[in-house]
Order: structure tokens, then sequence, then C-alpha cells
């Protein structure tokens, strides 16, 4: 009997003891299993702490990018905070503006020079500085250079009008300004959405057919609509007798040859100039229009070549040269040989020269007329010179200039007089 009890409590010894070790072995597992759990954490913590540093160091990077490109910011503000002290009184405003007055029109820089002034002494509320804005635009020459053009616009948007800037006039963020000058600015060179042409789109587009042909530049250019001195017009007497002489001395210069779209022209470089009763005037660019945008009598030649100049006083002046199918002209076909077919930047090829002389005839007669420009933003107070001698020029190459048809409609004479000389 007691050989069984001890038996007994034997067994129940060993259960307990199991038992006892289950248990232990039960929490050593759990544990195991916790301290695993609390090292994962710990390693993603360090994880994100790692992610973290690198951010920091990123963001701390793009900070000192930023304030180096904020340095000549600051220095522009000091400049410009500098003017308009020195304006603020309203001294120097004053004497420009009696200075003005008895000039009989001031020229399309000297209205952008007022209308900075008034900007910088009267502030962005002052009308003055948006109306000689306006009258600067309004005078520029849009057919040649865009300086003068962006300039008001950049003006009359500072001065809170609302303004269809050009592309090439609105302002450009740092890090594309960077990349226009060749640095690196980790951002992908994108060029402007384009045209069915292949052009850059501009705010304000025009063209000699379709849904802004001609007819509707009036709505982007009132003046092209509303102004009584248009340009071209049908030349027929009866004529006034001209009492001066007009005259030209042009320069053999480096070829800058640009298809803008809208025709073929030729800048020229300072040095070539045209004498209008005794006036000097610099020519400035040539282009070329097909058929020929001035009658005579109603009909009109094959192509015209318009020589754009301008005097010291800021007026245009534009001698054309009628040109009429006949024999191959040598000048063309120095041109033609170099002319971009399609619309894009200035070409100047190398070691290739030209003399606009070559494209005048001998002899100076002219008609005279006060117009405009016969492009948008039509522009008036250009003296137009259409010479009676016309060029020759072949029928394959007037085929070979690459535009159908690029010539304004004749306008209204509106009572203007029309001189012979």
């Amino acid at each position: 009997m007691k050989r069984i009890l001890v038996e007994v409590v034997l067994v129940i010894g060993l259960i307990a003891a199991a038992a006892f070790g289950w248990l232990n072995l039960q929490k050593g597992q759990a544990a195991t299993a916790k301290i695993t759990e609390i090292q994962a954490a710990s390693d993603a913590a360090a994880g994100e702490v790692k992610d973290a540093a690198k951010k920091l160091k990123a963001s701390g990077e793009e900070l000192s990018a930023l304030q180096e490109q904020m340095r000549p910011l600051q220095t522009k503000a000091l400049e410009l905070d500098a003017v308009k002290a020195a304006m603020s009184k309203g001294e120097v405003l004053a004497d420009v503006e009696a200075l003005y007055k008895k000039q009989k029109g001031l020229s399309a820089d000297r209205q952008l020079g007022l209308g900075a002034l008034r900007l910088l002494t009267k502030g962005s509320s002052d009308p003055g500085a948006a109306e000689a804005f306006k009258k600067a635009l309004q005078m520029a020459d849009w057919g040649n250079r865009k300086d003068t053009i962006c300039a008001a616009q950049i003006g009359l948007a500072a001065a809170g009008e609302k303004v269809k800037m050009l592309s090439e006039c609105a302002p450009l963020p740092a890090a594309e300004a960077a990349a226009d000058k060749g640095e690196k600015s980790g951002h992908d060179d994108k060029k402007p959405e384009a045209d069915k042409h292949g052009a850059e789109k501009h705010a304000a587009h025009w063209d000699y057919e379709g849904e802004m042909g001609p007819d509707k530049w009036g709505s982007e250019f009132p003046t092209c609509a509303k102004g009584k001195s248009q340009s071209p017009l049908d030349i027929k007497g009866p004529f006034v007798k001209a009492s001066f002489k007009v005259s030209t001395d042009y320069k053999m210069g480096p070829l800058r040859i640009i298809n803008n779209g809208h025709t073929i022209q030729v800048n020229v470089p300072a040095g070539s100039k045209a004498r209008i009763d005794g006036v000097p005037y610099e020519l400035l660019q040539f282009h070329f229009h097909k058929p020929s945008e001035e009658l005579i009598d109603g009909k009109p030649s094959a192509m015209v070549v318009h020589f754009v100049h301008k005097n010291e006083a800021g007026k245009l002046a534009v001698l054309g040269v009628l040109l009429k199918e006949g024999n191959e002209n040598p000048g063309i076909k120095a041109l033609w040989a170099n002319a971009p077919t399609k619309e894009g930047p200035e070409v100047a090829p190398a070691e290739v020269s030209f003399n606009p002389s070559n494209l005048m005839p001998r002899e100076f007669d002219f008609y005279s007329y006060e117009g405009s420009l016969t492009t948008p933003p039509c522009t008036e107070g250009v003296q137009f010179f259409i010479l009676k001698s016309p060029v020759n020029i072949s029928r394959e190459q007037v085929g070979d200039f690459p535009f159908k048809r690029n010539a304004r409609p004749v306008q209204p004479l509106n009572g203007r007089t029309i001189t012979s000389g």
C-alpha cells in the first residue's frame, strides 16, 4: 500500500515538473518573439531616421541653392530701391516731361523711358505710365527687333494692365533662365508649344489668310481697322511734284537672314543708310512680299522688296522696289540660296556677305505717301517711297519664294496726297 502511495506521489511530481517546464518554455518563446518584434521595430526606426537624415541633407542643399539664387535678386532689389528713392521727389520726371513737351512727337524708346520714370516716381497706379507704355507699343516696329515691344509689354504688366505678352517677352523662371544661358538646371529643355507651321505660338497671332487674315487683324490690333493712313495703296494720279530727293548708301556686310513665318527678312548691320531730303535714315532690314503690296494704276508686280529705315528721331521710312518677271536676278539668287524654307531662328551663313544695293535700280524716281506698317500692329506715321523703276526677277525665283501669298490688300486713300519725284 505504501509502495502504491509512493508511486502516485512520484507520478504527480513528474506531472507537476512537466507542467512547470512546459509553462517556462511557453514564457521563453513569448519573450523571444517579443525581443524579435522589438528588434524589428528598432531596425525600422533606424531606417526612418536614416531617410529623415537624407531628406534633411537634401533640404539643406536646396536651401543653399535658393539662397545662392536669391543673392542677385537681393542686389537687384537694392538697385531698384535706390533708383526709386532717387526719383521719389519727382524733380527728374518734371524735368523730362517739360523737355518732351517742346518736341513735336516722341519716339517709341522715349515713350518707354517716360513710362519707366512715371512708374518709378508715382507707382503702378499712375495711369500716365500705362499710357506711355501703350504708345510705345503702338509705335514699335514689330517687323524688326522686339526689344522695344518686350519692354513695353513688361511695363504694362508692371503697371497692372492685362497684356497678351509675346512668349519671348515673358520673364523666365530662374531655372529656365539658367538653362537659357547654358547652365545646368536639373530640368529637361522643353521647347515652347508650336503651331501648325512648327513655329512658336505668340499670344496675338495673325496671318494672311483664314481666321486671322487681314480682314480680322483689327480684332487684335485696332489700328489696322481704325487707322486713316494705312498701307499699302493703289498708286495713281493725280500726283503732287516732290521737292526733295532720295538716295542710298548701302554697305557690304555679313548676311543675316530669317524666315519669320510671314516673310523672308534680311537684318542689316549698322552702316547702310538712305538720305531723304538730306536727312539720314539707318537701314534696319529688308523683306519681301508676294505679289507686290503696292499697285500701280491697279496692277501689282510679281513681288516687292521693302527696305525699312529709321532716323535719329525714331521715324520710319520704307523704300519699296517692285520686282517684275524677267531675267534671273543675281542678288535674289544669292539670298534664296541661303534663305530658310521654314520658320526658325536667324541664319548667318559663314563667310557670306551681301550688299543691299544689289537689289536697287539705277534710277531713284519715286512715288511717296504717308502710311503705316503693312503688318500688325499697322502703326501709322511711316513714310513710303515706291521707286518707279522695277527690278527683274525670274518666274522660277518667284516660285522659289517659300510663301504662296503674303501681301496685305490695298487700303483707302482717305484724302492723302501722293507725291511724285
